[in-house]
């Protein structure tokens, strides 16, 4: 007898015969691909859960618990330490420059901020965002890590918070979907010309963002462009077993375009 489909499998087919009620349509059809490919990301997430754990396997926070649900994007990625694999040796470059004071703008469930916590046992870790859910995510991934104390979370950040960049030596990591445009102005908030800096510039979202932070920093800060990146060295043995397919939608981010980040250290 059929296994019965999951609550996931029938509402992602429900959203499908959506998505497909209408005439032939490219642009419709894309949506469709991108729909069924979360879907599957989706079951890949829950069966590397089921099978390998909660801890990431692999890449810079390597060994942390990772039990949540991610607040948008791939959990796979994450789980098998490969989201953003690009950032690696700049994660390790910040671990070895001890930075006592981290504020993540834009933290989400806090890969970013719980990892880097980890990975800096004296840092004080600020973690931002506007999102409610985000924030309780994010303070139950603190705790599964044992770093809630030092994990600070909080909502919303304007340019005079980034005053306290200053007085001390500090890190700020920024994926915000595109408002880094408005809120990385180190004329309106003076404070970042003291910090280094780490930011997902969404080009996708806005035309040549990544060339305008580029031209607001460079006076001040030494520029590294990142690009996209693939890493499948921690693909767990038994995903030898699965399709071509299926091991890339677990390498998946789920981005719909460029999102190139800039490692900006002070001068």
């Amino acid at each position: 007898m059929a296994k019965p489909a999951s609550p996931l499998t029938i509402s992602a087919t429900a959203a499908l015969q959506r998505l497909l009620d209408g005439p032939p349509d490219v642009a419709r059809l894309e949506q469709a691909f991108r729909h069924l490919a979360k879907w599957r990301s989706e079951l890949i997430s829950n069966t590397l859960a089921e099978r390998s754990g909660t801890k990431v396997l692999s890449g810079p926070f390597k060994g942390m618990d990772y039990p949540v649900r991610a607040s948008e994007g791939s959990r796979s990625a994450r789980l098998l330490g490969a989201y953003e694999a690009g950032l690696a040796p700049v994660i390790e470059e910040i671990v070895t420059r001890a930075y006592p004071v981290v504020i993540d703008v834009g933290s989400a469930e806090g890969y970013y901020a719980v990892g880097l916590a980890r990975r800096l046992p004296k840092a004080r870790v600020l973690a931002r965002d506007a999102n409610p859910r985000a924030q309780a995510l994010c303070a139950a991934l603190a705790a599964a890590n044992g770093v809630a104390d030092r994990v600070e979370i909080g909502g919303l950040m304007g340019h005079a918070d980034f005053d306290l960049c200053s007085g001390q030596k500090t890190l700020v990591v920024c994926d915000i979907e595109g408002a880094e445009a408005e809120l990385l102005d180190p004329v309106r908030a003076p404070g970042l010309r003291a910090a280094d800096i780490l930011v997902e510039a969404h080009d996708c979202m806005h035309h040549g963002l990544s060339h305008m932070l580029v031209e607001r920093f460079k006076a001040t800060h030494r520029i590294r462009v990142i690009g996209r990146h693939l890493d499948d060295s921690g693909l767990p043995d038994w995903m030898e077993a699965l399709s071509d397919l299926d091991r890339l939608v677990a390498l998946w981010e789920w981005r719909s375009g460029p999102t190139p980040w800039l490692w900006m250290v002070k001068k």
